[in-house]
C-alpha cells in the first residue's frame, strides 16, 4: 500500500511539472510547454489555397498555390529570420549531387494546436470529413487535453511541430545516400526520424510505432515522404484529431528559396476520414548561429538550471520531473 500510494504521488508530480514546464532553453527566452507549444494560432501560417491574409507575407508560389510567412515571429518563429529580410529570397543551396540542402535547422513546417486551421483548410472543413466515431472521440480529447500522449514526453508524430528548431541530416555511405534523420530539438518528445533512401519497400505486415514506417525519393527538387505503418496513439494535434492504423501520408518538402520549406502533406486514413486530406506547411530558416540543444522533456526541460544558465532561484519551482521544488540558494 505505501510503495502503491509513493508511485501515484510521483506520477501526480510528474504531471503537474508537465502541465507547467517553464522553458528554460539557455538563450532562447520563454515559451511554451512540451506538446502545448504556441498559443492556438500564435505563429500559423495560412496554408493551402490561401492568399497571405492579415499579418502574413506571400514569399513565393509552388503548385500554384502562394506561399506565405507570417509577418511576425511569433512564439513558433522566435529563432528564424525574418520574412521581409532579403536573405529570405536568396538561392537554394544545393548538395554536392545537385539536390536541393533542406538541412535548415529550421521552425514550423507543421501543425501544433489545430491541424485544420493551420494546414490552410476553413474552420469546420477538416471535421466534415471524419467519420462518425471520429467526430465523437475529437469531442471528448478536447474536453481532456491532458490526456494528450505528447505533453508526457512521449513521441509526437506527424505533422507536429513544436516552438523550437528541428533538421533532415543526410546520411551517406560509400554507397550513396541511404539514410535522411529528422532530429528534433525535443528530443524524446521528437525522437528521431528515419527515412529510408535506398529504394526498399514497406514490410507486408510492419509493426505500429509512433513514426511509422518511412521510405523517401528524389522527384526533381522536392523529397517525397511516404510512410505507413504508424500506431494509433498519438493525436495529430492538441485538439485531438484522431487516426487509426490505417494511416498513409505522403509528404512533399521543397525548399522553395533560402529561408522557406514548404510541406504539402497528404493524410489517407479511410478508417477516420471520408476522402484523403490535403495540407500546406511552411517552415522558416533559423537565424545564424541557432543549433539544435539538449532538451530531455522527462527532466522538466532543466537545461538552463543544468547547464548553468540559470541560477535556482530563476528555476521552475514545479521541480523536475515532479521532485521536490528547487528552493533558492542561501548567500
Amino acid at each position: 500500500m505505501k510503495r502503491m500510494l509513493a508511485i501515484s504521488g510521483t506520477v501526480l508530480g510528474l504531471m503537474l511539472a508537465l502541465v507547467v514546464q517553464p522553458q528554460a532553453q539557455g538563450g532562447r527566452g520563454g515559451g511554451q510547454a512540451a506538446g502545448q507549444g504556441a498559443g492556438r494560432g500564435q505563429g500559423a501560417a495560412p496554408g493551402a489555397g490561401q492568399g497571405a491574409g492579415r499579418g502574413a507575407v506571400v514569399v513565393g508560389q509552388l503548385a500554384g498555390k502562394p506561399v506565405v510567412q507570417p509577418a511576425q515571429r511569433g512564439a513558433s518563429y522566435r529563432d528564424s529570420i525574418s520574412p521581409t529580410d532579403p536573405a529570405m529570397n536568396g538561392p537554394v543551396p544545393r548538395l554536392a549531387d545537385g539536390h536541393p540542402d533542406l538541412s535548415g535547422p529550421w521552425e514550423g513546417g507543421g501543425s501544433d494546436q489545430d491541424m485544420e486551421i493551420d494546414g490552410g483548410m476553413a474552420k469546420g472543413e477538416l471535421d466534415a470529413l471524419l467519420l462518425p466515431w471520429a467526430k465523437t472521440l475529437k469531442a471528448e480529447r478536447s474536453k481532456a487535453i491532458y490526456g494528450e500522449p505528447y505533453i508526457y514526453c512521449l513521441p509526437m508524430s506527424v505533422p507536429r511541430v513544436n516552438p523550437y528548431p528541428w533538421t533532415f541530416v543526410n546520411g551517406y555511405t560509400s554507397k550513396g545516400l541511404e539514410r535522411i534523420y529528422v532530429l528534433h530539438e525535443t528530443g524524446d518528445a521528437g525522437a528521431h526520424r528515419v527515412v529510408y533512401m535506398d529504394g526498399r519497400k514497406h514490410p507486408v505486415d510492419p509493426l505500429p510505432t509512433w513514426w511509422g514506417h518511412s521510405t523517401g525519393r528524389w522527384e526533381g527538387d522536392t523529397l517525397v515522404i511516404d510512410t505507413t505503418g504508424y500506431n494509433d496513439k498519438f493525436w495529430f494535434d492538441s485538439v485531438g484529431t484522431p487516426h487509426t492504423e490505417k494511416l498513409h501520408t505522403i509528404e512533399r518538402w521543397t525548399r522553395i528559396s533560402y529561408g522557406t520549406l514548404v510541406l504539402d502533406f497528404t493524410i489517407d486514413d479511410p478508417g477516420t476520414f471520408t476522402k484523403p486530406v490535403e495540407l500546406r506547411f511552411v517552415a522558416r530558416i533559423t537565424k545564424p548561429g541557432v543549433d539544435l540543444m539538449e532538451y530531455i522533456c522527462a527532466e522538466n526541460n532543466q537545461i538552463g538550471l543544468a547547464g548553468g544558465y540559470l541560477s535556482k532561484d530563476n528555476a521552475s519551482q514545479i521541480g523536475i520531473a515532479g521532485g521536490p521544488p528547487q528552493t533558492p540558494e542561501k548567500k
